[in-house]
């Protein structure tokens, strides 16, 4: 006899573990008007800024490089005080890459467009690494946490273009005691040291009916690492992003 398929539960509560957009608008509402399920956001780590002095040890000279890639709002901020700090006036034609459009508008808190060069995809993960495949003989600078685990450096040094990560903040993890009583049916991480956090504050943490959700290789590793089930992956070729996966994911268990 067949042994019965078990259905996955239907997604009602997603927890998306970075702080809420400070606009209040995120790329997860469209998820909670088409499909009527309830995002909340929460920061399973936070940030540290390095000092100066901290990033002077690492012996980097920013102006060596004619082009900054930002992967976060974190990345872009701690940039921008850090030169302040280090008295860097930042060349003209100095070329700034975002991995999202998104990223690309937030920047320009920091910059004035009609002064510099702003590059980022419109759509889709393979437009981001054809920018840098058009730039390839550019010197690129990545501002990026402590010890971090970069896709985006993997896939430049892949295709032998110089860059360079450049330690300007650390993560540690965030006190998560306030969700000790409270259930999420997914859980979607995008670094590695938001799984860190989760089994720092819930060491006995048990994954049951929750479902995981990672973005990016190292993420899925750590995932993986943990004895978790990984059942949202991105970016894939289908869903290059995380609301995307998140969208397939809830359109085949919630029918």
């Amino acid at each position: 006899m067949a042994t019965p398929v078990t259905k996955e539960p239907k997604v009602k509560t997603i927890l998306i573990s970075q702080p809420a957009p400070i606009d209040g608008k995120s790329p997860y509402d469209d998820l909670k008007e088409k499909y009527k399920v309830q995002v909340s956001f929460r920061s399973f780590t936070k940030v540290e800024a390095f000092t100066a002095k901290e990033f002077r040890r690492e012996k980097i000279s920013i102006l060596d490089f004619g082009s900054i890639i930002f992967n976060s709002r974190v990345a872009i901020e701690h940039f921008f005080k850090l030169i302040v700090e280090l008295r860097v006036d930042m060349p003209a034609d100095m070329k700034y890459f975002c991995i999202t459009e998104g990223l690309g508008l937030y920047l320009q808190k920091f910059i004035t467009y009609r002064k510099r060069k702003v590059f980022y995809p419109k759509t889709k993960e393979v437009e981001l690494n054809a920018l840098f495949l058009k730039h390839k003989n550019d010197k690129f600078l990545i501002p990026c946490a402590e010890a971090s685990q970069n896709d985006l450096t993997v896939f430049l040094r892949k295709n032998k273009i110089v860059c360079q990560e450049a330690y300007m903040y650390r993560t540690t993890s965030a006190d998560l005691s306030d969700l000790s009583d409270v259930y999420f049916d997914i859980i979607a991480f995008f670094t590695p040291t938001g799984i860190k956090s989760l089994f720092e504050n819930f060491p006995d943490f048990q994954q049951n009916n929750t479902r995981i959700a990672a973005f990016g290789q190292f993420t899925c590793q750590a995932v993986r690492d943990a004895n978790l089930r990984l059942d949202v992956e991105a970016p894939t070729a289908q869903s290059p992003s995380m609301k995307m996966a998140l969208e397939e994911y809830i359109k085949k268990v919630n029918k």
